[in-house]
Protein backbone atom coordinates (compact mmCIF):
# COMPACT_ATOMS: atom_id res chain seq x y z
CA UNK A 1 0.00 0.00 0.00
CA UNK A 2 2.65 2.37 0.87
CA UNK A 3 6.82 2.50 0.95
CA UNK A 4 7.62 1.18 3.97
CA UNK A 5 8.60 3.74 6.63
CA UNK A 6 10.40 3.86 10.23
CA UNK A 7 7.87 5.54 12.57
CA UNK A 8 7.91 6.49 16.49
CA UNK A 9 4.91 6.53 18.41
CA UNK A 10 5.29 8.18 21.59
CA UNK A 11 2.52 6.87 24.30
CA UNK A 12 1.78 3.32 24.79
CA UNK A 13 -1.58 3.87 25.99
CA UNK A 14 -4.94 2.98 23.96
CA UNK A 15 -4.26 4.99 21.06
CA UNK A 16 -0.75 4.60 20.63
CA UNK A 17 -1.01 0.76 20.68
CA UNK A 18 -3.74 0.62 17.84
CA UNK A 19 -2.26 3.35 15.90
CA UNK A 20 1.34 1.45 16.11
CA UNK A 21 -0.62 -1.90 15.92
CA UNK A 22 -2.21 0.14 12.25
CA UNK A 23 1.17 1.22 11.03
CA UNK A 24 2.68 -2.16 11.66
CA UNK A 25 0.05 -3.98 9.77
CA UNK A 26 0.13 -1.44 6.84
CA UNK A 27 4.27 -2.70 6.64
CA UNK A 28 6.50 0.15 8.69
CA UNK A 29 8.63 -0.19 10.66
CA UNK A 30 7.18 0.78 14.36
CA UNK A 31 8.30 1.69 17.83
CA UNK A 32 6.82 2.90 20.34
CA UNK A 33 8.23 5.35 23.46
CA UNK A 34 6.75 5.99 26.65
CA UNK A 35 8.04 7.40 29.81
CA UNK A 36 6.58 4.65 32.25
CA UNK A 37 7.15 1.75 32.74
CA UNK A 38 5.61 -1.04 31.35
CA UNK A 39 2.08 -1.62 32.43
CA UNK A 40 1.93 -4.80 32.03
CA UNK A 41 4.97 -4.90 35.05
CA UNK A 42 3.08 -2.93 37.47
CA UNK A 43 -0.41 -2.65 39.71
CA UNK A 44 -2.79 -0.19 38.35
CA UNK A 45 -2.95 3.02 39.82
CA UNK A 46 -6.20 3.54 41.70
CA UNK A 47 -6.77 6.73 38.83
CA UNK A 48 -8.89 4.59 36.09
CA UNK A 49 -12.44 5.38 34.85
CA UNK A 50 -13.83 2.37 33.44
CA UNK A 51 -14.22 2.40 29.52
CA UNK A 52 -17.13 2.61 27.80
CA UNK A 53 -16.52 1.15 24.17
CA UNK A 54 -19.34 2.12 21.44
CA UNK A 55 -19.52 1.78 17.49
CA UNK A 56 -17.08 3.98 16.75
CA UNK A 57 -14.24 1.78 19.02
CA UNK A 58 -15.45 -1.55 18.03
CA UNK A 59 -15.09 -0.23 14.12
CA UNK A 60 -11.56 0.53 14.64
CA UNK A 61 -10.42 -2.19 16.24
CA UNK A 62 -12.30 -4.36 13.53
CA UNK A 63 -10.58 -2.99 10.86
CA UNK A 64 -7.10 -3.72 12.92
CA UNK A 65 -8.31 -7.27 13.23
CA UNK A 66 -8.40 -7.43 16.86
CA UNK A 67 -12.26 -6.75 17.82
CA UNK A 68 -12.70 -10.78 18.45
CA UNK A 69 -10.10 -10.39 21.00
CA UNK A 70 -11.11 -7.88 22.81
CA UNK A 71 -14.73 -8.22 23.03
CA UNK A 72 -13.95 -11.35 25.66
CA UNK A 73 -12.57 -8.07 27.56
CA UNK A 74 -15.96 -6.79 27.77
CA UNK A 75 -19.16 -6.68 29.78
CA UNK A 76 -21.91 -5.35 27.50
CA UNK A 77 -24.23 -2.71 29.71
CA UNK A 78 -27.63 -1.96 27.86
CA UNK A 79 -28.91 0.42 29.87
CA UNK A 80 -28.40 2.69 33.15
CA UNK A 81 -29.52 1.79 36.48
CA UNK A 82 -30.99 5.23 38.56
CA UNK A 83 -30.14 4.99 42.03
CA UNK A 84 -32.66 7.75 43.25
CA UNK A 85 -32.44 8.63 47.28
CA UNK A 86 -36.00 7.32 48.39
CA UNK A 87 -37.18 5.86 45.23
CA UNK A 88 -37.10 2.21 43.76
CA UNK A 89 -33.92 1.32 41.63
CA UNK A 90 -34.98 1.89 38.16
CA UNK A 91 -33.80 1.56 34.51
CA UNK A 92 -33.35 3.13 31.78
CA UNK A 93 -32.44 1.40 28.09
CA UNK A 94 -29.28 3.47 26.07
CA UNK A 95 -31.04 2.46 22.87
CA UNK A 96 -32.83 -0.11 20.56
CA UNK A 97 -32.79 -3.73 21.30
CA UNK A 98 -29.57 -5.10 20.80
CA UNK A 99 -27.55 -1.68 21.49
CA UNK A 100 -25.18 -1.93 24.26
CA UNK A 101 -21.99 -0.04 25.63
CA UNK A 102 -19.26 -2.23 26.56
CA UNK A 103 -17.63 -1.95 29.78
CA UNK A 104 -13.69 -2.96 30.12
CA UNK A 105 -10.82 -2.17 32.82
CA UNK A 106 -8.65 0.45 31.11
CA UNK A 107 -6.00 -1.52 32.49
CA UNK A 108 -6.76 -4.81 31.55
CA UNK A 109 -7.32 -3.41 28.13
CA UNK A 110 -3.92 -1.34 27.58
CA UNK A 111 -2.03 -4.68 28.92
CA UNK A 112 -3.55 -6.77 26.15
CA UNK A 113 -3.25 -4.04 23.07
CA UNK A 114 0.02 -4.03 24.04
CA UNK A 115 1.03 -7.68 24.12
CA UNK A 116 -1.50 -7.89 20.25
CA UNK A 117 0.55 -4.98 18.87
CA UNK A 118 3.93 -6.16 20.59
CA UNK A 119 3.28 -10.07 18.98
CA UNK A 120 2.66 -8.08 15.88
CA UNK A 121 6.41 -7.33 15.97
CA UNK A 122 5.82 -3.68 17.30
CA UNK A 123 8.82 -2.49 19.15
CA UNK A 124 8.29 -0.69 22.71
CA UNK A 125 10.66 1.19 24.36
CA UNK A 126 9.97 1.32 28.46
CA UNK A 127 11.08 3.87 30.40
CA UNK A 128 12.55 6.26 27.61
CA UNK A 129 11.37 9.99 28.80
CA UNK A 130 11.58 12.72 25.17
CA UNK A 131 13.28 15.24 25.93
CA UNK A 132 13.02 16.75 23.14
CA UNK A 133 11.88 16.22 18.94
CA UNK A 134 13.19 18.21 15.81
CA UNK A 135 9.87 18.21 14.04
CA UNK A 136 11.74 18.89 10.49
CA UNK A 137 14.17 16.09 10.42
CA UNK A 138 11.85 14.00 12.44
CA UNK A 139 14.41 13.48 15.03
CA UNK A 140 13.66 12.21 18.73
CA UNK A 141 15.70 12.46 22.29
CA UNK A 142 15.83 10.79 25.10
CA UNK A 143 17.57 10.38 28.51
CA UNK A 144 17.30 10.18 32.09
CA UNK A 145 16.92 13.62 33.29
CA UNK A 146 16.55 16.96 31.06
CA UNK A 147 20.38 17.95 31.60
CA UNK A 148 21.98 14.52 31.16
CA UNK A 149 23.01 12.91 28.08
CA UNK A 150 20.60 12.75 25.83
CA UNK A 151 20.11 9.56 22.97
CA UNK A 152 18.58 10.44 19.49
CA UNK A 153 16.65 8.52 17.16
CA UNK A 154 15.85 9.15 13.98
CA UNK A 155 12.57 8.27 11.94
CA UNK A 156 10.49 9.22 8.90
CA UNK A 157 7.97 10.23 11.23
CA UNK A 158 6.76 10.97 14.47
CA UNK A 159 3.25 9.94 16.10
CA UNK A 160 2.34 11.74 19.40
CA UNK A 161 -0.31 9.38 21.70
CA UNK A 162 1.49 10.94 25.32
CA UNK A 163 -2.01 12.21 26.42
CA UNK A 164 -3.21 15.53 27.77
CA UNK A 165 -0.04 16.52 28.71
CA UNK A 166 1.72 15.51 25.76
CA UNK A 167 5.42 16.44 25.17
CA UNK A 168 5.19 16.56 21.31
CA UNK A 169 2.22 18.90 21.48
CA UNK A 170 3.98 20.90 24.00
CA UNK A 171 7.14 21.46 21.40
CA UNK A 172 4.29 21.99 18.55
CA UNK A 173 2.93 24.58 20.36
CA UNK A 174 6.06 26.68 20.17
CA UNK A 175 5.61 27.08 16.33
CA UNK A 176 4.03 30.46 15.24
CA UNK A 177 -0.18 30.89 15.20
CA UNK A 178 -0.06 27.78 17.02
CA UNK A 179 -3.74 27.71 18.78
CA UNK A 180 -3.53 25.84 22.33
CA UNK A 181 -6.63 26.06 25.30
CA UNK A 182 -7.10 24.01 28.21
CA UNK A 183 -9.80 23.95 30.67
CA UNK A 184 -10.10 22.17 33.70
CA UNK A 185 -13.67 22.16 35.48
CA UNK A 186 -14.29 22.40 39.44
CA UNK A 187 -15.08 18.78 39.57
CA UNK A 188 -12.29 16.10 40.43
CA UNK A 189 -12.82 12.13 40.34
CA UNK A 190 -11.45 9.35 42.77
CA UNK A 191 -12.20 5.64 42.07
CA UNK A 192 -13.45 2.99 44.55
CA UNK A 193 -14.43 -0.28 44.05
CA UNK A 194 -17.46 -2.23 45.05
CA UNK A 195 -15.79 -6.56 45.08
CA UNK A 196 -17.79 -9.30 44.16
CA UNK A 197 -19.53 -11.63 46.20
CA UNK A 198 -17.83 -14.52 48.08
CA UNK A 199 -18.83 -16.81 45.01
CA UNK A 200 -17.48 -14.55 42.46
CA UNK A 201 -20.63 -12.62 41.52
CA UNK A 202 -22.28 -9.15 40.66
CA UNK A 203 -23.66 -7.52 44.03
CA UNK A 204 -25.80 -5.30 41.38
CA UNK A 205 -26.92 -5.90 38.07
CA UNK A 206 -23.95 -6.72 35.52
CA UNK A 207 -25.94 -5.54 32.48
CA UNK A 208 -26.50 -1.94 33.71
CA UNK A 209 -24.23 1.29 33.54
CA UNK A 210 -24.87 2.37 37.79
CA UNK A 211 -26.03 5.90 38.28
CA UNK A 212 -26.19 7.82 42.05
CA UNK A 213 -27.19 11.26 40.29
CA UNK A 214 -27.11 13.84 43.34
CA UNK A 215 -27.32 17.00 41.97
CA UNK A 216 -23.23 18.70 41.99
CA UNK A 217 -21.96 15.18 42.51
CA UNK A 218 -22.62 11.83 41.37
CA UNK A 219 -21.26 8.02 41.85
CA UNK A 220 -21.22 5.65 38.35
CA UNK A 221 -19.92 1.94 38.78
CA UNK A 222 -19.56 -0.21 35.86
CA UNK A 223 -18.98 -4.13 35.75
CA UNK A 224 -15.74 -5.94 36.01
CA UNK A 225 -15.23 -9.80 34.19
CA UNK A 226 -14.06 -10.97 37.84
CA UNK A 227 -17.59 -9.95 39.39
CA UNK A 228 -16.17 -6.82 40.60
CA UNK A 229 -17.39 -2.87 39.78
CA UNK A 230 -15.16 -0.32 39.03
CA UNK A 231 -16.77 2.74 40.71
CA UNK A 232 -15.52 6.71 40.44
CA UNK A 233 -17.25 9.33 42.57
CA UNK A 234 -17.25 12.77 40.77
CA UNK A 235 -17.53 15.23 43.36
CA UNK A 236 -16.74 19.48 43.19
CA UNK A 237 -13.19 19.94 44.97
CA UNK A 238 -14.30 22.64 47.36
CA UNK A 239 -17.39 23.61 48.69
CA UNK A 240 -19.59 22.08 51.15
CA UNK A 241 -19.85 18.46 49.62
CA UNK A 242 -16.82 18.07 48.22
CA UNK A 243 -12.97 15.86 48.02
CA UNK A 244 -11.84 19.18 50.52
CA UNK A 245 -14.36 18.55 52.98
CA UNK A 246 -14.11 15.08 53.88
CA UNK A 247 -11.12 14.63 55.85
CA UNK A 248 -11.72 12.41 58.65
CA UNK A 249 -12.58 8.38 58.51
CA UNK A 250 -15.85 9.38 60.17
CA UNK A 251 -17.18 12.00 57.87
CA UNK A 252 -16.62 9.49 54.80
CA UNK A 253 -19.01 7.13 56.70
CA UNK A 254 -21.11 10.21 57.62
CA UNK A 255 -20.44 10.97 53.62
CA UNK A 256 -21.29 7.15 52.32
CA UNK A 257 -24.55 6.32 55.01
CA UNK A 258 -26.31 9.88 53.96
CA UNK A 259 -25.87 9.72 50.20
CA UNK A 260 -25.61 6.26 49.04
CA UNK A 261 -27.78 4.25 51.67
CA UNK A 262 -28.74 1.56 49.07
CA UNK A 263 -24.86 0.11 49.36
CA UNK A 264 -24.19 0.70 52.90
CA UNK A 265 -22.82 -2.74 53.09
CA UNK A 266 -19.89 -1.26 50.58
CA UNK A 267 -19.27 1.62 52.83
CA UNK A 268 -16.41 -0.11 54.38
CA UNK A 269 -14.39 -0.68 51.11
CA UNK A 270 -15.66 3.12 49.62
CA UNK A 271 -14.21 4.85 52.77
CA UNK A 272 -11.12 2.73 52.44
CA UNK A 273 -10.20 3.54 48.79
CA UNK A 274 -11.36 7.12 49.37
CA UNK A 275 -8.36 7.72 51.35
CA UNK A 276 -6.42 5.58 49.52
CA UNK A 277 -6.76 6.40 46.27
CA UNK A 278 -5.82 9.95 44.56
CA UNK A 279 -8.19 12.72 43.69
CA UNK A 280 -7.73 13.50 40.25
CA UNK A 281 -8.70 16.27 37.66
CA UNK A 282 -10.22 16.64 34.73
CA UNK A 283 -9.96 18.76 31.56
CA UNK A 284 -10.74 19.45 28.25
CA UNK A 285 -7.53 20.54 25.56
CA UNK A 286 -7.81 22.01 22.36
CA UNK A 287 -5.37 22.65 19.85
CA UNK A 288 -4.78 23.17 16.21
CA UNK A 289 -2.98 22.45 13.81
CA UNK A 290 -2.85 18.61 14.89
CA UNK A 291 0.30 18.11 12.11
CA UNK A 292 3.89 19.50 11.19
CA UNK A 293 4.65 19.54 7.89
CA UNK A 294 4.66 15.33 6.63
CA UNK A 295 6.72 14.65 9.37
CA UNK A 296 4.57 14.75 12.76
CA UNK A 297 0.87 14.23 14.07
CA UNK A 298 -0.97 14.13 17.35
CA UNK A 299 -3.42 11.69 18.12
CA UNK A 300 -5.92 10.91 21.03
CA UNK A 301 -5.86 13.00 24.07
CA UNK A 302 -2.49 14.68 22.59
CA UNK A 303 -4.72 16.65 19.72
CA UNK A 304 -8.08 16.80 22.06
CA UNK A 305 -8.69 16.16 25.53
CA UNK A 306 -12.27 16.13 26.57
CA UNK A 307 -13.93 15.34 30.16
CA UNK A 308 -15.18 11.42 30.24
CA UNK A 309 -19.09 12.16 30.81
CA UNK A 310 -19.98 10.61 27.40
CA UNK A 311 -17.90 8.03 27.29
CA UNK A 312 -16.62 8.76 23.97
CA UNK A 313 -12.66 9.85 24.91
CA UNK A 314 -11.21 6.57 23.99
CA UNK A 315 -13.69 5.95 21.04
CA UNK A 316 -12.67 9.49 19.72
CA UNK A 317 -9.32 8.87 20.28
CA UNK A 318 -9.70 5.45 18.37
CA UNK A 319 -11.88 7.32 15.36
CA UNK A 320 -9.05 9.61 14.90
CA UNK A 321 -7.08 6.32 13.56
CA UNK A 322 -10.09 5.17 11.73
CA UNK A 323 -9.96 8.38 9.50
CA UNK A 324 -6.05 8.32 9.22
CA UNK A 325 -6.44 4.94 8.04
CA UNK A 326 -8.87 5.89 5.41
CA UNK A 327 -6.58 8.89 4.40
CA UNK A 328 -4.05 6.75 4.02
CA UNK A 329 -5.45 4.22 1.53
CA UNK A 330 -6.53 7.14 -0.41
CA UNK A 331 -3.95 9.49 -0.59
CA UNK A 332 -0.89 6.49 -0.37
CA UNK A 333 2.41 7.96 0.15
CA UNK A 334 1.47 11.89 0.16
CA UNK A 335 2.10 11.95 3.87
CA UNK A 336 1.71 15.86 3.84
CA UNK A 337 -1.96 15.94 2.48
CA UNK A 338 -3.24 12.76 4.48
CA UNK A 339 -1.86 15.15 7.13
CA UNK A 340 -3.81 18.17 6.04
CA UNK A 341 -7.12 15.92 5.42
CA UNK A 342 -6.89 14.13 8.46
CA UNK A 343 -6.73 17.17 10.67
CA UNK A 344 -9.58 18.94 9.08
CA UNK A 345 -11.52 16.08 9.33
CA UNK A 346 -11.03 15.34 12.53
CA UNK A 347 -10.86 18.94 14.23
CA UNK A 348 -14.57 20.20 14.13
CA UNK A 349 -15.81 17.21 15.10
CA UNK A 350 -13.03 16.39 18.11
CA UNK A 351 -14.67 20.47 19.39
CA UNK A 352 -18.29 18.99 19.22
CA UNK A 353 -17.41 15.77 21.68
CA UNK A 354 -15.95 17.92 23.71
CA UNK A 355 -18.51 20.46 24.03
CA UNK A 356 -21.47 17.45 24.59
CA UNK A 357 -19.30 15.89 26.89
CA UNK A 358 -19.28 18.74 29.20
CA UNK A 359 -22.89 18.82 28.65
CA UNK A 360 -23.53 15.40 29.58
CA UNK A 361 -22.17 16.03 33.22
CA UNK A 362 -25.30 18.06 33.98
CA UNK A 363 -27.74 15.47 32.05
CA UNK A 364 -26.38 12.46 34.35
CA UNK A 365 -25.65 13.96 37.50
CA UNK A 366 -28.71 16.06 37.92
CA UNK A 367 -31.73 15.57 35.45
CA UNK A 368 -31.83 11.71 35.27
CA UNK A 369 -33.48 12.14 38.35
CA UNK A 370 -35.83 14.99 37.29
CA UNK A 371 -39.53 14.01 36.48
CA UNK A 372 -39.73 16.38 33.32
CA UNK A 373 -36.32 15.09 32.05
CA UNK A 374 -37.80 11.63 31.83
CA UNK A 375 -40.82 12.52 30.55
CA UNK A 376 -39.43 14.33 27.53
CA UNK A 377 -37.26 11.67 27.01
CA UNK A 378 -40.20 8.50 27.26
CA UNK A 379 -41.95 11.15 24.63
CA UNK A 380 -38.63 11.24 22.31
CA UNK A 381 -38.44 7.42 22.82
CA UNK A 382 -41.98 6.99 21.66
CA UNK A 383 -41.72 9.16 18.47
CA UNK A 384 -38.28 8.03 17.53
CA UNK A 385 -40.07 4.35 17.78
CA UNK A 386 -42.90 5.19 15.44
CA UNK A 387 -40.68 7.52 13.37
CA UNK A 388 -37.13 6.10 13.19
CA UNK A 389 -36.30 8.05 10.15
CA UNK A 390 -37.00 11.63 11.63
CA UNK A 391 -35.78 11.10 15.04
CA UNK A 392 -32.44 9.54 16.24
CA UNK A 393 -31.80 10.78 20.00
CA UNK A 394 -28.74 12.47 20.34
CA UNK A 395 -27.42 9.78 22.50
CA UNK A 396 -28.23 6.85 20.11
CA UNK A 397 -26.38 9.07 17.29
CA UNK A 398 -22.91 9.49 19.18
CA UNK A 399 -22.62 6.36 20.65
CA UNK A 400 -24.32 3.67 18.50
CA UNK A 401 -22.99 5.12 15.24
CA UNK A 402 -20.05 6.52 13.42
CA UNK A 403 -22.11 9.64 11.84
CA UNK A 404 -19.66 12.93 12.69
CA UNK A 405 -20.13 14.26 16.06
CA UNK A 406 -20.38 17.86 14.89
CA UNK A 407 -23.73 16.65 12.99
CA UNK A 408 -24.74 14.88 15.82
CA UNK A 409 -23.99 17.94 18.16
CA UNK A 410 -26.30 20.04 15.38
CA UNK A 411 -29.07 17.59 15.15
CA UNK A 412 -29.38 17.54 18.65
CA UNK A 413 -29.46 21.11 19.05
CA UNK A 414 -32.44 21.01 17.08
CA UNK A 415 -34.20 18.57 18.48
CA UNK A 416 -33.39 19.97 22.37
CA UNK A 417 -35.51 23.10 20.84
CA UNK A 418 -38.25 21.28 19.58
CA UNK A 419 -38.94 19.31 22.91
CA UNK A 420 -38.57 22.60 24.28
CA UNK A 421 -41.71 23.69 22.61
CA UNK A 422 -43.71 20.24 23.20
CA UNK A 423 -42.76 20.46 26.99
CA UNK A 424 -44.47 23.83 27.06
CA UNK A 425 -47.80 22.43 25.49
CA UNK A 426 -50.65 22.21 28.57
CA UNK A 427 -51.19 18.91 30.06
CA UNK A 428 -48.21 17.36 28.84
CA UNK A 429 -47.73 14.97 31.13
CA UNK A 430 -51.13 13.43 30.76
CA UNK A 431 -51.36 13.45 27.22
CA UNK A 432 -47.14 12.80 26.26
CA UNK A 433 -48.71 9.58 24.19
CA UNK A 434 -51.14 11.06 22.55
CA UNK A 435 -51.66 11.80 18.63
CA UNK A 436 -51.96 14.92 19.36
CA UNK A 437 -48.31 15.03 20.61
CA UNK A 438 -46.95 13.25 17.67
CA UNK A 439 -48.35 15.97 15.45
CA UNK A 440 -46.71 18.39 17.36
CA UNK A 441 -43.20 17.03 17.07
CA UNK A 442 -43.87 16.45 13.04
CA UNK A 443 -45.24 20.08 12.65
CA UNK A 444 -41.96 21.39 14.17
CA UNK A 445 -39.47 19.10 12.29
CA UNK A 446 -41.36 20.47 9.29
CA UNK A 447 -40.65 24.24 10.39
CA UNK A 448 -37.14 23.62 11.29
CA UNK A 449 -36.08 21.73 7.63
Amino acid sequence: MQKEKSIAVVGSGLVGSLLALYLKNMGHEVTVFDRRQDVRKVEFSGRSINLAMSNRGWKALKTAGIETEIRKLALPLDKRAMHVNNKPLYFQKYGKEGEAIYSISRGILNRKMIDLAEDAGVKFRFGEKIWDINMPEAKLYTGESEKGEWKEYCFDLIFGADGAFSRIRHKMQRQSRFDYSQHFIDVGYKELRIPANSDGTHKLDNASFHIWPRGKFMLIAMPNQDGSFTCTLFMPFEGEVSFESITTEEKAEEFFETFFPDIKDEISNLKRDFFKNPTSAMVTIKCFPWTFNDKVALVGDSAHAVVPFYGQGMNAGFEDISVLFEKIRKYKDNWQLIFQEYQKERKPNTDAIAELSYRNFIEMSSKTADPDFLLRKKIENRFGEKHPGSWVPLYSRVTFSDKPYAEALAIGEKQRRIMDEVMEMPNIGKKWNHEEVENRILELLAAAM
